[in-house]
């Protein structure tokens, strides 16, 4: 089954007077339970592409799908619905809540689905053990390393379990220990879960993960290689 298709999908930019095509005809399918890494240098186009996947930001035209539903002609309101219900964000910046403590950012996303207080916090609990974070629960982000709190919004991400996990340059800020070990838990959460995730990159050690891997040069994709061994 395809989990996403970008059909001649374009977008395009202004800064003054130039114009910046971020997306250049975009033709791309990602199979359900896939490990996908795009990778381009700064400004080549994986964060906008990663954008239009999620809902994020529409595309100035072609077509974006998430299975069978068509998100780029989805009303606000639909594609927030969508992305409540079926995709999981890992942001660079971590995006968590600081007054919130770990296990109430992980519970955050099911509160807003309406999750009984009682499930919530079983579920947090299992998805804060599963990353390896069961320590920690009880810690606000100020009180946690960079790698814990990406650690943390990974389980948020996770928790309620998204067919699509979209992670832009989730390690940019990690070194590199950490960096391997966020992966690896891609990896497993991927393997145990069969969950599809699509990872924005310019780190060759997370290209290494990946089962595939498409590299783009200026809003195209220039290569599109299926890797062995991972």
């Amino acid at each position: 089954m395809t989990a996403i298709r970008c059909i001649n999908v374009c977008k395009t930019y202004h800064q003054g007077r130039d114009e910046i095509k971020a997306l250049d005809h975009v033709d791309l399918a990602i199979d359900e339970g896939a490990f996908v890494c795009v990778s381009a240098p700064s400004g080549g186009g994986k964060t906008t592409l990663l954008n239009a996947i999620g809902g994020l930001d529409m595309p100035d035209s072609g077509e974006v799908w998430i299975g069978d539903t068509r998100i780029d002609q989805l009303n606000k309101g639909e594609l927030a619905e969508l992305r409540l219900r079926h995709i999981g964000f890992v942001f660079q910046a971590y995006n968590l809540i600081p007054v919130l403590t770990a296990r109430e950012n992980v519970e955050f996303v099911m509160e807003v689905r309406g999750v009984p207080s009682v499930e919530r916090q079983k579920k947090s609990r299992e998805i804060l053990q599963e990353v390896g974070l069961e320590d920690l629960e009880g810690r606000r982000p100020a009180e946690m390393s960079g790698g814990q709190q990406q650690r943390v919004a990974v389980a948020r991400a996770i928790v309620t379990d998204p067919s699509l996990v979209l992670a832009d340059e989730p390690t940019a800020n990690l070194d590199s220990k950490t960096s391997e070990g966020l992966m690896d838990l891609f990896a497993k959460l991927n393997k145990d879960h069969g969950t599809t995730f699509v990872i924005s990159t310019h780190d060759r050690r997370v290209m290494a993960h990946a089962r595939r891997l498409v590299k783009m040069l200026d809003g195209c994709i220039v290569e599109d290689i299926r890797q062995k061994g991972t």
